[in-house]
């Protein structure tokens, strides 16, 4: 680790919780941000752009996931050649003028005249959703760095600090859901009451002072030299393994190439050493007479280090897949949940309570639960399983998806007591299924950002992070097309389908009943993918 002149860091200056805090600082500015924007987008799509339910529906599922997928991107480009503290500080400005964009869609009636309401609404559209996406690349550069920037402040070789780390992913979704609260309840809240301009403003100034939380702290961080490109490290493993398909492998695997420790590109990578799984990458590690004629080309001849980052990868893609179903489930909080609760009674005594914010239930369960896991469950626990975790992290993911199930059985049956019951139905019947969002957040979010980490290659990191991170953009993607396909396969004919714009005509109860069959089918796809990795990793 460096310190921001270049020099080696010093423990008791750099790192730790002393870093930390401003790093979740920075979250918890880039959160309340983001999520002042997300909460009620469905609301502004459908009341001040008259876009129908599913059209809203399925554009905020496609930004949220572009909101991550780009992580990937931008993981790539900090551990191959900005560094995390650099792509970070970039992707904040650019996060602040998408921001600034969106406000000003709200603001162009205000701004321009135009006779015509659908040539004012088309420009409000563009200058919206480019905004929106300048927002997307903004968080891809900011979701992963700041999550493994965070752990990097923490030296593995440490025991305190080694259990500092551990406790690190659960704070900083803590400090996620309490910035989504305020985002759920008080943005909501400024959007509904005195106007969207302002609503979206806010945001832009709330992540300018990010910004200046992250920066003010800089000399207090420990840095990590960058390595090169992880995916050109992998995909050179996979192209050289195929191009010696035909190549056997020797019956010692000590024979395997490898470069020695005193090479210059070893200097500082941690060596992985052999395992005996998935034996058609050890292809690329082969040394044939051609190699040793020949200067060696990477793209030809990998180090043994190299094919093993690309088969780490490669057993973690069947529980992604299965995680990110759960990401599925989780997308109706920002969508359907809301289009019920906009077809309930928002009265709550004197006050009308925007169906947005019942999602602060969510964020409650969340930040109520996350302390008395951290203090209480993982020390109890630890006791009993002598694991530094607690549970296993797999068992922790397995029991987040079991709860996203009864989330979406407990919606399902609100939905059919609020269609017999009309607009009489009270919003607050929707609690239970946000709290259940949140309980199963608490146990599989922060489940598989740790498991992503602990399990990635010293020189993966952050890619590792935001291939978490992309496991949501799959489940919010998925989400959009499972929408737009019920849509499609229900409303053929001159029916109504299951979600019409007119929710009483329709069945959304049994587009929650389905997600939950689907969600049982999920969890069982990842009990055996769970047993199978710790198997492959036990016989490695």
């Amino acid at each position: 680790s460096l310190d921001i002149d270049g020099n080696p860091a010093l423990k008791h200056r750099t790192g730790g919780w002393r870093a930390c805090r401003s790093i979740l600082g920075a979250e918890f500015c880039y959160c309340l941000a983001n999520n002042g924007i997300m909460y009620n987008l469905v609301t502004y799509l459908t009341t001040q752009l008259h876009q129908s339910n599913v059209a809203a529906a399925k554009n905020v599922s496609t930004w949220k996931a572009t909101c991550f997928l780009t992580p990937l991107a931008g993981a790539v480009v900090a551990d191959s050649y900005w560094g995390r503290y650099r792509t970070m500080v970039v992707a904040c400005c650019v996060g602040v003028a998408g921001m600034l964009m969106a406000s000003l869609s709200a603001l162009l009636p205000l701004l321009i005249e135009s006779s015509s309401t659908l040539s004012m609404a088309s420009a409000q559209e563009f200058v919206l959703f480019l905004g929106l996406y300048m927002i997307a690349f903004g968080v891809g550069g900011l979701r992963p760095c700041l999550m493994s920037f965070g752990a990097d402040q923490f030296d593995a070789g440490d025991p305190s600090e080694r259990a500092s780390k551990a406790s690190l992913f659960n704070w900083y979704v803590f400090t996620m859901n309490c910035a989504a609260v305020i985002s759920a309840t008080g943005m909501v809240w400024v959007q509904d009451h005195y106007g969207w301009g302002l609503g979206m403003g806010i945001p832009a100034m709330v992540l300018a002072v990010g910004l200046s939380c992250l920066v003010a702290a800089s000399r207090t961080y420990r840095f990590q030299i960058t390595r090169g490109s992880p995916l050109t490290r992998v995909c050179q493993v996979a192209v050289a393994a195929v191009r010696k398909f035909n190549v056997a492998a020797p019956g010692d695997m000590a024979l395997l190439y490898e470069l020695p420790e005193d090479a210059s590109s070893m200097k500082g990578v941690e060596r992985i050493e052999h395992t005996t799984d998935l034996e058609f990458f050890d292809k690329a590690a082969v040394v044939t007479a051609s190699d040793e004629e020949a200067p060696r080309n990477p793209w030809r001849l990998c180090v043994v280090t190299q094919v093993e980052e690309l088969k780490i990868l490669v057993r973690m893609l069947p529980l992604w897949a299965c995680i990110a179903f759960f990401y599925t489930g989780t997308a109706q909080t920002k969508s359907t949940f809301v289009e019920q609760g906009m077809a309930m009674d928002a009265r709550v005594g004197a006050l009308r309570v925007p169906p947005a914010s019942l999602a602060a239930f969510q964020m409650l369960t969340t930040i109520v639960l996350i302390p008395l896991y951290d203090r209480v469950f993982v020390p109890a626990a630890r006791k009993h399983t002598g694991r530094e975790k607690g549970i296993p992290d797999l068992a922790r993911i397995g029991a987040g998806l079991a709860t996203a199930v009864l989330a979406m059985a407990a919606a399902a049956t609100v939905e059919t007591k609020r269609a017999r019951a009309a607009r009489t139905a009270s919003i607050l019947w929707q609690a239970p299924q946000f709290a259940l969002v949140g309980a199963g957040e608490l146990l599989a979010t922060i489940g598989q950002l740790d498991f992503f980490y602990s399990q990635a290659p010293p020189a993966m990191k952050t890619v590792c992070t935001a291939l978490g991170l992309l496991a949501v953009a799959a489940g919010d993607y998925l989400s959009s097309v499972i929408v737009t396909a019920v849509s499609w396969a229900t409303a053929s004919g001159g029916r109504p389908g299951w979600i019409p714009d007119d929710l009483n005509e329709g069945h959304l109860d049994r587009f929650f009943w389905m997600m939950a069959g689907l969600g049982c089918l999920n969890l069982v796809a990842f009990t055996c993918c769970a047993k199978r990795y710790n198997k492959s990793r036990k016989t490695c």
